[in-house]
């Protein structure tokens, strides 16, 4: 069973990560920065209808999340017996995450309500190398620590087949439920400051990071329960 200081972290990060996923796909081509199945759909759709643009777009978000992919998983590595279940290297991935955000916000504020087709192309795809990264991140913490926060079918599946089969008298996934939640709830905040106060969008993602590198910086890193 997950700890619940872990479902924390993994829901802090899926608020930031639906907030990113928003924006990307309300101004930054119609596209997401960490769903690269819904992006392949996307894909297979603009390229029978010949919009170019979207599909350059896919592109562009997927080179970027498979680069982050690769980035975090180098710096994250696998989860080995002898570690914690939160290792330090997943923290240093965030931290570096963080960063990528940081200039993501940057290229954000400094693009404008309107960005040009380069300025959209680089702010997707540092969106996308960063969500690339958590992934990585969260697939160091290996076995039944490991929790997405970035693609969440599995989530969703996971949810449904406890209400369907529980164990242990368990009948509902609380942190998937938590983490379906902070997805939706983040993806409604980052669409309602693209909408109302974009200059302050790149604050969410900013946060929910920074939140979660420090916390496991200065409070020990979160556990898990055995089961």
């Amino acid at each position: 069973m997950t700890s619940p200081r872990l479902t924390l972290f993994a829901v802090i990060l899926t608020f930031g990560t639906g907030s990113v996923d928003a924006a990307s796909f309300v101004r930054l081509g119609g596209v997401f920065s960490s769903v690269m199945t819904g992006n392949l759909v996307v894909a297979g759709s603009a390229i029978s209808s010949e919009s170019l643009g979207t599909a350059l777009h896919t592109v562009v978000a997927l080179v970027g999340y498979v680069m982050g992919a690769a980035l975090g998983t180098h710096v994250a590595g696998r989860p080995r017996p002898d570690e914690p279940v939160w290792p330090g290297r997943v923290t240093v991935t965030l931290a570096i995450e963080l960063g990528v955000i940081a200039c993501f916000a940057l290229g954000w504020e400094l693009a404008g309500e309107k960005p040009g087709i380069v300025a959209e192309h680089v702010l997707l795809a540092l969106a996308a190398l960063a969500m690339g990264m958590q992934s990585a991140a969260m697939r160091g913490l290996g076995g039944r620590a490991a929790l997405s926060t970035t693609y969440l079918t599995g989530t969703l599946t996971g949810v449904v087949a406890a209400l369907l089969t529980p164990r242990e008298g368990a009948r509902f996934d609380v942190p998937g439920m938590a983490i379906l939640a902070a997805l939706t709830a983040g993806a409604a905040a980052g669409a309602a400051f693209v909408s109302f106060a974009p200059a302050f969008l790149p604050a969410i993602p900013l946060t929910t990071l920074t939140l979660v590198v420090v916390l496991a910086l200065f409070t020990g890193p979160p556990g898990a329960a055995a089961g």
